[in-house]
């Protein structure tokens, strides 16, 4: 019997792997939602009850995984990846007409979703291109962060765009540029929030509605999250 030769040792290159990952994650198709459906979340100060959010699109990603989309923190987030003990970890969807409770996406949002994907079916490109624009349904606001001295500007969400790359970006309105209305995602007045502001946080319009009227302990809040995303 003859002596088995030792195994050369492989060298594992995780930045490869991570890359690798994120590109199977990369969102390609968007399909807004439109029949109310909720993302169902719990916080750690209040574990007996659960939360409801609404969902604003579905996202086809590059593995064929379907998700639901919602403005959280400082992006357009997937639902199953909020997993955070203060500002909510994903428990599941909800139908708030039937009340049932989803673990998933509903078909019929899985079915557009892979019958759009083959329909728009974009060849690959080095340079980045604009894939979606996605109308933005639930009065989503931004607070747009710029230099300290300068203070916070609230606006209106007038949509989304989603890029080749995966990328996804909010539309907010330069007033100085307005022609038309209403304001249409297309517009030439509308730009990426990044483009233009140090760091963006969306927010709901009961709470930018909080916000506009000078709600005490709305603005203590925002001042404590703000003051803890600079450090």
């Amino acid at each position: 019997m003859g002596i088995p030769l030792p195994q050369t040792a492989k060298v594992i290159d995780f930045e490869s792997m991570r890359d690798r990952f994120r590109a199977r994650q990369r969102i390609i198709r968007l399909a807004p939602e439109h029949d109310g459906l909720e993302m169902i979340y719990r916080l750690a100060s209040d574990s007996e009850s659960l939360y409801g959010m609404p969902v604003l699109a579905w996202a086809l990603q590059d593995d064929g995984q379907i998700v639901g989309m919602v403005p959280w923190m400082d992006k357009l987030t997937p639902c199953h990846t909020l997993d955070d003990p203060e500002h909510g970890s994903f428990v599941g969807f909800r139908d708030p007409e039937t009340q049932e409770l989803l673990e998933g996406p509903p078909e019929h949002k899985i079915h557009e979703l892979e019958h759009a994907s083959l329909y728009f079916d974009y060849e690959s490109t080095d340079e980045t291109t604009l894939i979606q624009h996605l109308p933005d349904t639930q009065g989503t606001h931004a607070l747009c962060l710029d230099d300290e001295d300068q203070p916070w500007l609230l606006k209106q969400v007038h949509g989304w765009r989603l890029y080749s790359d995966g990328a996804i970006e909010a539309l907010l309105l330069d007033e100085s540029q307005l022609v038309d209305t209403p304001v249409l995602p297309g517009d030439d007045c509308l730009y990426p929030g990044s483009s233009r502001h140090a760091a963006l946080y969306f927010f709901q319009r009961t709470i930018a509605n909080r916000i506009k009227r000078q709600d005490p302990d709305t603005l203590e809040a925002l001042a404590m999250m703000v003051n803890s995303g600079d450090d």
